[in-house]
Order: C-alpha cells, then structure tokens, then sequence
C-alpha cells in the first residue's frame, strides 16, 4: 500500500501525518518515527511512504489545531485498524472533548467493561493517531499527568492549549512567544 506522508511543524515538535489519500492513517511526531512505522505495518501490513504536502487537507487542520481552532481536527476521518477493543476505545476517546479530561477507569466504564481499566491504558499507548484521536485527555484516578507516549511535557502542553490545565496557560503563552 502506498501512502502518503507530509511532515508539519508544531510548537511542540514536527509531527508526521499519514494518509491514503483520504482517510488519516498515522500520526506521530518526528522523534517517534520508528514506532509509527512498526504500528503502520501491524495495521496496515506492507507499505511505502510517499512525501506529499497536505494530503487530504490534513496537514492544514492539524495546523488550524495548533493555531487554536480545537475542533478543526474533530471531525478528521482516520481508519486505525487494531482490535475490536482497541477501535471501541480509540472512538470512545475521540468523544472527549477538547478541554476535557477523564481517567482509565471512567474510559473503561464508557466501553462498558468497567474491570479493564489495565487493557483500556494499554490501547491508549497503541494509539496510532495522537492527538486526533485524544489519547493525551486521559489521565490518572488522582488528576496526575501519567503515560503519554510523545512524553508528558507533550501532554501538559496540548492539555494547557486546549484550555484542561487553566494554570498553565499563561507558561504556554509565554513558551510559543515569537523570538523578536
């Protein structure tokens, strides 16, 4: 399968956006590459990557996002692959809104198997399409900031963006700051 790859610069790092030409495959920041190519051939089997700009106007929205339109990548069209579990809590997280958060164990009671809060943590860190499908909105039982595979300074700044951390607006402010 041939599929397209476009890379995006973004205040937290450059993310690298996968496309079949209409629907989002992967997404992944740079520093990360290799394990968004491991996932893309569990899910997808064998693969080239084309470089491509915007493909399917992904690119934009994913920059509308970070340009402080939240809900331009709400409604992105992704096909993930994964288990039957796996695809239940990728759809359950992409109900959370932006500026919202919930723990494991509410996340495994809204796909109606409230005991499997440990398999519901595991596929959020298989999440293929970070950010997209909001893996980054759960966190732990106590409010702490826990499991993020792009890292939790990742995290606490796309919580912040979206206006979940209030305190920490202002330090996002002051970080993307253009240098004068």
């Amino acid at each position: 399968m041939e599929l397209l790859l476009d890379r995006v610069a973004s205040p937290i790092g450059t993310i690298l956006i996968v496309s079949d030409g209409e629907l989002l495959r992967a997404l992944e920041f740079a520093d990360d590459e290799d394990r968004m190519r491991r996932l893309l051939k569990i899910h997808v089997g064998e693969f080239t990557l084309k470089e491509s700009r915007n493909p399917a106007g992904l690119s934009a929205r994913i920059r509308a996002y970070f340009a402080g339109e939240l809900a331009a990548i709400d409604d992105i069209a992704v096909e993930t692959g994964g288990t039957p579990f796996q695809r239940g809590v990728w759809t359950a997280l992409r109900r959370i809104p932006a500026g919202t958060t919930t723990t494991y164990g509410a996340l495994a009671k809204t796909i109606g198997r409230p005991r499997a809060v440990r398999a519901v943590g595991t596929s959020n860190g298989s999440n293929p399409i970070p950010i997209v499908v909001p893996c980054h909105r759960v966190i732990g039982s106590d409010g702490t900031l826990i499991g993020y595979g792009g890292g939790l300074p990742r995290k606490r700044w796309l919580l912040a963006h979206e206006g979940a951390m209030p305190a920490q607006r202002e330090l996002l402010a002051r970080a993307i700051e253009p240098v004068r």
